[in-house]
């Protein structure tokens, strides 16, 4: 029983011509052909094994074997084999990696597939306001692909499903999976000063813009790190966007330089005060 994981990269605008660039994480039960589609910003170690994490949770289970493409996070393309980390995380789950062949018939069905969930996202461009919205698109797409007749099996993928997941092995321990999800996230500084974790956003120092930050939640708090070293701390929140003072006072002075620290720092109140009410 194998599983098929593929990496594609795709950008779309919203509403408002904000550009979001991320990757679809796409994984394919071989014998059901059900479909499995995962929002994910970035495309690193830590992100394929939440991604398969994620996966193994949406089918209650883990295949025997997962059949995976070259993924530069998961294999060693000096040693033509899977990185030791990787390893370790398949063992952990109770599955065998193996590396599919480029262009094989087992790989091009898939594909197609793949092709076909692509076709359905893109007349959202420009039809969604948020990234939360995009990832209940991508969802609700999910559904409907595992609900169309497949060409191969000319049956619904969600039907041969309720046969399949018979054979799928039981899911490990809860605090093994959890151990990695646990990991720090990777998130990018955009002009705002802000980085977007669970439906919010929150901010950090300016000198961050366009780096690439670590997000880690511990004890009901956002803890950022860059380069290992924690840069700001931050209440997790409801409210979508959460600055802190001097952030917006520091973004506000590189923007107004001819103002005094007076002016700055009055308009700098004004304006977050406004800001909370909004975002509420």
């Amino acid at each position: 029983m194998l599983t098929l994981i593929l990496e594609v990269i795709l950008t779309l605008e919203n509403k408002y011509g904000e550009v979001f660039e991320f990757y679809i994480f796409s994984s394919t039960l071989c014998a059901s052909r059900l479909h499995i589609f995962i929002y994910s910003k970035f495309m690193t170690l830590e992100s394929v094994e939440r991604c398969l994490i994620e996966t193994f949770i949406y089918i209650n289970g883990v295949p025997n074997e997962c059949l995976t493409d070259n993924m530069s996070s998961i294999v060693n393309y000096s040693k033509k084999e899977f990185t030791k980390e990787f390893k370790t995380f398949a063992k952990d789950m109770g599955f065998i990696p193996k590396k599919c062949k480029i262009y094989s018939p087992e790989t091009k069905g898939k594909d197609e597939s793949c092709n076909r969930f692509m076709k359905w996202l893109y007349p959202y461009n420009k039809e969604f306001e948020t990234e939360e919205e995009l990832i209940t698109i991508i969802k609700n797409i999910n559904i409907k692909v595992n609900q169309e007749i497949n060409s191969t099996t000319n049956m619904p993928p969600i039907t041969l499903y309720g046969k399949e997941k018979e054979y799928l092995n039981p899911l490990p321990k809860k605090q093994v999976y959890e151990s990695y999800l646990n990991t720090m996230i990777p998130a990018k500084v955009s002009n705002g000063l802000l980085v977007y974790y669970k439906g919010s956003q929150y901010s950090v120092p300016q000198k961050y813009i366009n780096q690439t930050v670590k997000l880690q939640e511990i004890d009901n708090k956002l803890c950022i790190y860059y380069n290992n070293t924690l840069i700001v701390t931050h209440d997790i929140s409801n409210q979508k966007i959460n600055y802190k003072n001097e952030h917006y006072i520091e973004g506000l002075s590189q923007t107004l330089a001819f103002k005094d620290k007076d002016e700055i720092e009055e308009m700098a109140i004004k304006n977050l005060a406004l800001l909370q009410n909004i975002t509420k």
